[in-house]
This record gives structure tokens, C-alpha cells and sequence, in this order.
């Protein structure tokens, strides 16, 4: 038994002395300068509580906006976290909605109602931590619905490729 406690012991000392290590090992967690005017709220019509609705469950990845909380400063966390919103704003970012092309933009209103639809957004493992980010039904509908009426405006606007039509 003394044998196993002293393994325990030192087993435990390296844990901590690794989490201790890890801490100087920090990711950039970045909130790039936001051009509000070429922001989604000033390239698109965004009624407010379709804004409102994006902003609490999806800016947080998705946007020069990211509000870091506690937990996103400490690692291994931070690694993940950082590397999540990082991922997400490569994929789409609110924040810098002039820099796609038409037929982006076209693509990236679509797919957000997709992925609304198919329910593979917000991430629940954004949500366990996040219960405010996570959609009802309601909001859901409204997502789904905007996204589809901002396609449609886009299209009769003459804005959008056939990309939008081969989606549908």
C-alpha cells in the first residue's frame, strides 16, 4: 500500500505541475476591429429580433464580437475555446459580411438556415455552458424564415448566382 500511495503522490504532483506549465502556453484570443459598415446589420435586411437572436447565440464564434468568459482563460480550456471561435470565424463572420462575394453570401444565408433547420447550430457543446444561446422552436422558425426571405430578396434583387437556385 505504501508503494501505491507514493505512485498516487507523485502522479498527482506532475498533474499539477503540468497544469501549472500549461498556463503560460495562452492562445491569442482576438477581437479584431469591427467596420460596422461592413457588419451583416448594414449589407443585408436584419429585422432586430432576427439580429437580436443572432447575436446571442451565434456571435460569440462568429463575429469580431467574441465575449470571452472565465473559463477561456484557463488551459487546456482556452486551447479549445480559442481554436472554436477561430474555426467559426473562418467560416462565417458577421463582422466582416462586405468581404464575400455574391454568390458567398448567397450561400452563407442559406447554410445558416440549413443549419438552423437541421439543428447542428448553435454546437450543444457551446450550449451545455451557454443556456442562453440555445434556440427555441420559435427562434428557430424565425431564422429559418428570414434566411429564406433574405434569399429570395437577394435573388429578385438580381444579387445572387444559380448557386441558390441548385441549394433549394
Amino acid at each position: 500500500m505504501n508503494k501505491m500511495k507514493k505512485t498516487m503522490r507523485w502522479t498527482v504532483i506532475i498533474f499539477a505541475l503540468l497544469f501549472v506549465v500549461s498556463q503560460f502556453i495562452r492562445p491569442a484570443k482576438t477581437n479584431p476591429t469591427i467596420d460596422e459598415s461592413r457588419a451583416l446589420q448594414n449589407q443585408v435586411v436584419l429585422p432586430a429580433e432576427v439580429e437580436s437572436v443572432l447575436r446571442r447565440a451565434c456571435y460569440d464564434c462568429h463575429s469580431n464580437d467574441t465575449r470571452w468568459p472565465w473559463y477561456s482563460h484557463v488551459a487546456p480550456v482556452s486551447w479549445f475555446v480559442t481554436d472554436h471561435v477561430n474555426h467559426g470565424r473562418r467560416h462565417l463572420n458577421f463582422s466582416d459580411w462586405a468581404s464575400y462575394s455574391r454568390q458567398d453570401k448567397a450561400l452563407k444565408i442559406y447554410l445558416i438556415g440549413e443549419t438552423v433547420r437541421l439543428e447542428a447550430m448553435p454546437l450543444s457543446t457551446y450550449t451545455i455552458l451557454h443556456r442562453d444561446a440555445r434556440l427555441s422552436s420559435t427562434e428557430r422558425q424565425l431564422l429559418k424564415d428570414w434566411a429564406r426571405a433574405e434569399g429570395e430578396r437577394q435573388r429578385a434583387q438580381g444579387q445572387t448566382a444559380y448557386l441558390i437556385k441548385l441549394a433549394e
